[in-house]
């Protein structure tokens, strides 16, 4: 049975770092109650922290999911500093593969130190499971080449359990926000196709689709589909040319 945790740097961890605090990054726990395995996604800042809070609840950590290649989602030189990653993770849970889209594992490699060989490298529409737990690889680029978003579902889930989920659930990372999207004027950004990921790449997806985002940046830490579309200023804008009135330079 699903399990599906938000966890907020500076809150859940990373509690004494100002830096991770500002940041104000989520890392997500998906697990699967019955075999009690796990995966985190982006994990980073403390990643010690991170691997002793999986054991804590009792999961065996299993891999770790990367949803696009900046510092603060897996770790490596951020302005100057340097963040704890899936370099980290490696050396602490060997057998946890960081799975990631093909197209961003050279920027990770580049980033963290962690080689392109020693990932799990996905294209959209795969999908990782955990025990019934199914986890689909949505490959949305915009604000890298290979971000990606995570469709969490799980058929035997029920209702009234803590920290489970009954929709789906979407693990955004920076593609979608509540209330906002992620930046299209970054190295290796794209705003022609953040604009087709947020109209026709997430249109498929149900209403009833339980939005996590990658960071609290928004007036809620969750939000579903059907709301974002309806009040979210980056789904409202009716044409490309609109949209590159905003958000070009």
């Amino acid at each position: 049975m699903l399990r599906l945790e938000q966890w907020l740097a500076g809150r859940d961890f990373a509690q004494d770092d100002p830096t991770a605090t500002q940041m104000i990054n989520f890392v997500y726990l998906i697990a699967d109650d019955t075999t009690r395995t796990a995966v985190l996604v982006d994990p980073a800042w403390d990643v010690d922290g991170l691997v002793a809070k999986v054991a804590h609840e009792g999961y065996t950590l299993v891999g770790a999911l990367a949803t696009h290649y900046h510092p603060d989602h897996v770790g490596g030189d951020l302005w100057g500093l340097q963040v704890a990653g899936i370099a980290r993770l490696a050396a602490l849970a060997p057998d946890a593969r960081v799975h990631a889209h093909a197209e961003d594992a050279p920027w990770i490699e580049r980033v963290t130190g962690v080689p392109v060989r020693d990932l799990a490298r996905h294209a959209g529409g795969d999908e990782l499971s955990l025990g019934p737990v199914r986890i689909e690889f949505v490959h949305t680029p915009g604000h890298t080449p290979g971000s990606t978003c995570f469709l969490v579902s799980d058929p035997t889930t029920l209702a009234g359990k803590p920290g489970s989920v009954t929709s789906p659930a979407l693990v955004a990372g920076d593609t979608l926000f509540v209330q906002g999207c992620g930046r299209v004027d970054l190295p290796g950004s794209d705003p022609d196709e953040m604009y087709r990921t947020l109209t026709q790449r997430l249109a498929r997806l149900a209403p009833t689709t339980v939005l996590f985002p990658g960071h609290d940046y928004g007036p809620a830490p969750t939000s579903t589909l059907e709301r974002e579309r309806a009040t979210n200023p980056s789904l409202r804008l009716e044409s490309l040319e609109a949209w590159r009135r905003v958000m070009g330079p």
